[in-house]
């Protein structure tokens, strides 16, 4: 059994569908749709982790999470929110919640989450600061990731020594590499390590809601503004706030951006006052920020802001010796995961992961092994259990962007072959399409978006 953990929301076929996928995989799972339940199961047994929703019929989640601290003090409560009410869930954090979640949750994620509360990053209490706390979870022995854990090292005990505020830091790593790992270490690691961690994917949302999840607004600010909302710089204050993707930020919310990491200032939507703030800012990208600012489309003055430090993740093909080591990492998960003990890779299974491009990265390679363990029928996982993509990897195999113009492609064309490439191979499902690519269903559908392209047409190359 994994561990005992007690679902609190009133939404009851999301309640179920959360107990019926972690008790597949080894949990213990209770489920109460009001306050009143939620007491009675509290009273009935302690749990290891608590999953919280905000707003239930005859209580509200922040009422309710001091109980849960009293009678099961030693629980990992993880608030699930919306993203209007993520600064709710902020405040849960600083009353002893340890996690948020915004809805809808996909239940891979939150097992995931689960899974790294299981072993051990679960507090009894506050978490207290400590260099190694974010690093355990950047797994390699390759001289490159070992340097980048000695260099995220040297930083936090800089920052403990000298006592300053956290200096904004740009993480730079191709998709799938592990950013946000390295974003949580600097949090877990440092002073704001009891302060929220909060996260925008830049990606993930329409422009202009990107704004307003940045920086909030006032009531009466546009249209729909019929209350206030605090943005998630102002949500993150005494914490970490996380940008990924911030190559993709629109000009305007770039020289907004820029503004609160020089005044370290936040002024709200609709607003005339301005509000201070103390935020650590880690911004993450795939993409070339410095090409960028020679065509204009990223600010100069906001990439030299953001990179006061710049961390790059290595790309998981020149970390010799890795591979191996993570696949099985994840083969331990997975085989604990989907209850198949005792299953192992071929000496030629190994021979070809560690052949493989890995265009997709480390997200690639867990998921090229989850799947080799959902489908093996043997006790032993073959290459042809494997599934290996067949998706070139960057840098290797020039006639993938066949088409091309002969002087060259602007990012902008290149990011639209590359999709249409995937969409081509996938026979235009998003789905597939998102795993060659390694990125989020979301985000292919945002770039296609984008690009002004359909799942059932636009799929044929130039010329095609």
């Amino acid at each position: 059994m994994t561990g005992s953990v007690l679902v609190i929301d009133d939404e009851v076929t999301l309640g179920r569908n959360i107990k019926s996928y972690l008790t597949r995989h080894g949990y213990d799972v209770r489920h109460a749709a009001t306050g009143r339940e939620a007491r009675e199961l509290l009273s009935a047994q302690p749990f290891d982790i608590v999953l919280l929703d905000m707003r239930l019929p005859d209580t509200d989640g922040l009422e309710l999470l001091p109980e849960i601290r009293e009678r099961s003090p030693a629980a990992a409560v993880v608030v699930m929110t919306a993203h209007a009410t993520i600064p709710t869930a902020v405040e849960a954090m600083r009353g002893g919640a340890f996690d948020y979640l915004t809805k809808p949750v996909a239940l891979s994620e939150l097992k995931e989450r689960l899974d790294r509360l299981q072993k051990g990053a679960a507090p009894t209490g506050p978490r207290p600061p400590g260099v190694d706390a974010g690093l355990v979870a950047i797994l390699g022995n390759s001289p490159p990731i070992v340097e980048l854990r000695q260099r995220i090292a040297r930083l936090l005990e800089a920052e403990a020594l000298a006592g300053a505020l956290s200096p904004v830091v740009l993480v730079i790593g191709e998709t799938g590499t592990g950013k946000e790992l390295v974003a949580q270490a600097l949090h877990r690691g440092s002073s704001r390590a009891s302060g929220p961690f909060v996260e925008l994917n830049c990606t993930t949302l329409p422009a202009h809601l990107v704004e307003d999840e940045l920086f909030g607004h006032e009531r009466g600010a546009f249209t729909d503004a019929k209350e206030r909302k605090l943005g998630l710089i102002e949500a993150a204050t005494g914490g970490t706030l996380f940008l990924d993707e911030i190559g993709d930020l629109e000009p305007a919310v770039q020289a907004k951006l820029l503004k609160v990491l020089e005044d370290r200032k936040v002024r709200r939507l609709g607003s005339v006052q301005e509000l201070a703030v103390d935020v650590r800012v880690v911004a993450a990208t795939n993409r070339p920020l410095e090409l960028m600012v020679a065509r204009g489309t990223f600010r100069a003055d906001l990439y030299f802001r953001l990179r006061v430090v710049e961390l790059r993740v290595p790309p998981l093909r020149v970390r010799n010796g890795d591979i191996l080591l993570l696949a099985r990492h994840f083969l331990d998960e997975s085989a604990a995961r989907w209850r198949r003990p005792g299953i192992r890779l071929t000496s030629e299974a190994e021979v070809a992961l560690e052949e493989h491009h890995w265009s997709g990265n480390v997200r690639e390679l867990r998921n090229v092994i989850e799947q080799g363990v959902l489908l093996c029928q043997a006790e032993a996982i073959r290459p042809t259990d494997l599934a290996l993509s067949s998706l070139a990897g960057p840098g290797e195999h020039p006639t993938a962007l066949a088409g091309a113009p002969p002087e060259g492609l602007s990012m902008e064309a290149a990011e639209r072959s590359l999709l249409l490439e995937a969409l081509d191979r996938s026979a235009g499902n998003v789905t597939a399409a998102a795993k060659l690519l390694g990125v989020s269903r979301d985000t292919v559908r945002y770039r296609m978006q984008k690009h002004g392209l359909t799942r059932n047409r636009d799929i044929t190359r130039p010329g095609g």
